[in-house]
């Protein structure tokens, strides 16, 4: 009982603490017209600021790929409450097993799911495989997503975790979609989608500024 009371308290706060901020968001339809065509597709975003996209995206109810450590089941519990449907595993734990699970889920056609391609545990920025691997076995896009916000906390492990603060700015960017196939070269796909997530990350920090 205690558990669940937690719980909502936690969830009622996060909601009105990005819910009590200012947003700009660029890209929303490279995002609604994969939702449209029906398409599967790949969300992909880094760790650090990934309560952004967390709170923004949960009104669409789509799948996220979540670790097991002591964080991600608080984080499981508030985003259930929020509208996302987990998978459950990571690169070290259950590997193999949730790959396939999640391509046999992206194989069906209007199947999105978020993944944190350099989470649970890091490196930061710096994505394990399964990501662009998935995509270049389905065909699927990979839409890359960074969001910054003006004035935040940082909680310090294997990177800067952010916690945006109230009434602040917050940026949005949602990118063109990504398309891999399996001809291509993987490190050079890897790369590419790097890229793309660091220049959206600085093109929403850029939008603060102004």
């Amino acid at each position: 009982m205690i558990e669940k009371i937690k719980i909502y308290v936690l969830s009622f706060l996060f909601r009105v603490l990005y819910g009590s901020c200012r947003w700009q968001i660029e890209g929303s339809q490279n995002l609604q017209k994969i939702i449209e065509s029906k398409q599967s597709a790949i969300l992909a975003y880094w760790h650090g600021n990934m309560l952004i996209p967390y709170y923004k995206l949960a009104k669409y109810r789509f799948h996220i790929l979540a670790g097991f450590h002591r964080d991600a089941e608080l984080g499981v519990k508030i985003g259930e409450r929020l509208g996302w449907q987990f998978f459950r595993g990571s690169s070290s734990k259950k590997g193999s097993e949730v790959f396939q699970a999640i391509t046999e889920f992206l194989g069906k056609n209007g199947n999105i799911i978020a993944i944190t391609p350099d989470g649970p545990k890091g490196p930061a920025k710096i994505p394990k495989p399964g990501t662009v691997r998935a995509a270049q076995k389905l065909g699927i896009p990979i839409i890359p997503i960074a969001g910054r916000s003006r004035k935040n906390w940082g909680f310090t492990n294997w990177d800067t975790f952010y916690l945006t603060k109230p009434f602040t700015k917050i940026a949005l960017k949602i990118g063109k979609p990504l398309f891999f196939s399996e001809t291509d070269d993987f490190e050079s796909c890897n790369t590419h989608l790097t890229e793309q997530l660091n220049r959206l990350e600085q093109e929403a920090k850029t939008a603060l500024e102004k």
